[in-house]
Parts: C-alpha cells; sequence; structure tokens
C-alpha cells in the first residue's frame, strides 16, 4: 500500500467513499447487536467471541493492509455501488480505524484470552457501539473529531464536515417548540405507562380472557 485512501480528482488529500464506510458500520453494528441478544437470551458469549475476533481482523485490514479489502466494506460497497459517492478524508478514518482496532484487541485479551466477562469488557464494547451507532445513525465520525483535536493542520474532509467550524444553514437549526414537543412525547409515553402499565404487561392469553368478559 503505497498511500492510505484514493486519489481522486479535485481533491487535495487520499479521501475514502462515506457510504460504504457507513453501510459498514451498519454492518458491524447488526452483528454486534445479534451477539449481545444472543448473551442477553441465551447466556451464550460464543458468537461474540467470534465476532470480536472479525471485529479486530476487519479493523485490521482496513489500517494495515488496504481498506478495499476489509470484507464489511467489500460487502457495504456492493449495496451502495449506485449511489454517488459521498468522499472524506482518508487520514482522519484511518485515526478511527485505530480506536476501534485498539478497543477490540482489548476485548480479545478480555474475553477471549483470559475468559474473563466484567466491567472492563462491557465499557469497551459500549464505546465500540457508540461509536457505530453514531456513524450510522447521524453520519457523525466521533473518531475522526478526536483527531481534529490532536491535529494541528487543518483536517480537511470529515464527515458531514464536522471538523470544520461554520455557521448552521436555517433548516438545520432547532427551535424551542420542536424541543417542547420531542419533551411532550416523552412525557407521554411515561404517563402512559404509569396509568395503564398493568393493561400492558398482560400476555395475550390474559388480553383474550379480558375481551371476553367484556363481550359477555
Amino acid at each position: 500500500m503505497k498511500q492510505f485512501g484514493e486519489t481522486v480528482a479535485g481533491y487535495s488529500i487520499p479521501v475514502l467513499n462515506e457510504r460504504e464506510i457507513r453501510g459498514a458500520a451498519g454492518i458491524l453494528f447488526l452483528l454486534t447487536l445479534i451477539a449481545f441478544l444472543k448473551i442477553m437470551f441465551d447466556g451464550d458469549f460464543v458468537l461474540f467471541k467470534y465476532f470480536i475476533l472479525y471485529f479486530m481482523m476487519d479493523m485490521g485490514i482496513r489500517i494495515f493492509i488496504n481498506p478495499k479489502y476489509s470484507p464489511t466494506l467489500t460487502i457495504a460497497r456492493f449495496f451502495v455501488r449506485k449511489q454517488t459517492p459521498l468522499y472524506v478524508g482518508a487520514a482522519q478514518k484511518r485515526f478511527a480505524w485505530m480506536i476501534g482496532f485498539t478497543l477490540s484487541s482489548i476485548m480479545i485479551v478480555h474475553i477471549v484470552v483470559l475468559n474473563a466477562f466484567g466491567p472492563i469488557s462491557g465499557l469497551t464494547c459500549l464505546v465500540c457501539m457508540i461509536f457505530m451507532f453514531w456513524e450510522l445513525a447521524f453520519n457523525i465520525c466521533i473518531g475522526c473529531k478526536i483527531y481534529a483535536l490532536f491535529h494541528k493542520g487543518k483536517v480537511l474532509h470529515c464527515p458531514g464536515e464536522v471538523c470544520e467550524l461554520k455557521d448552521r444553514q436555517e433548516i438545520q437549526k432547532t427551535k424551542p417548540v420542536q424541543w417542547l414537543v420531542a419533551a411532550g412525547m416523552v412525557l407521554l409515553m411515561v404517563a402512559i405507562g404509569f396509568l395503564f402499565h398493568t393493561e400492558l404487561e398482560k400476555t395475550p392469553e390474559e388480553l383474550g380472557t379480558r375481551i371476553q368478559q367484556l363481550n359477555k
């Protein structure tokens, strides 16, 4: 690998396609969620151990070989192949993936090698999931933001240009009434849960019996 990232006309630095990166984050987040559900409902950590190994190897391929050979990025590239590429700086993405590689290495030592499960592995995995969720849901690369804090030069082409200070456009601004509606919805759901929690917790069989009683 002579350089990290791709050379694209009109860009002064190597770049990567954010659309496939975001798709890959979604795939990894889904796999993490499935592994967690397996732990929660079956108490089985085997799938999670396999996933952590895969996660670290995938990050390692991106960082030390070439992102184009990452299996997850390859799958994501297939699904977004008809979308116009959204180019982002490669340097900050490599830094973000280094964070993922480091965190997954810690989890491998703690969970796979030592076969230990505790606050360290839980918090480490939680941080990874937060990073992936923000990338997937909000197109915000937290690792890129951290890279911008320590990089002395100007960081170019972060996802959504979040590394550059600029005024928000009118459509991006949130008015107080919008926050009031959001807060009102949360309070409404809390009130419904408080008033009708007994009915909501009933099983389908119990609800069927209640309906038959009402019909009589």
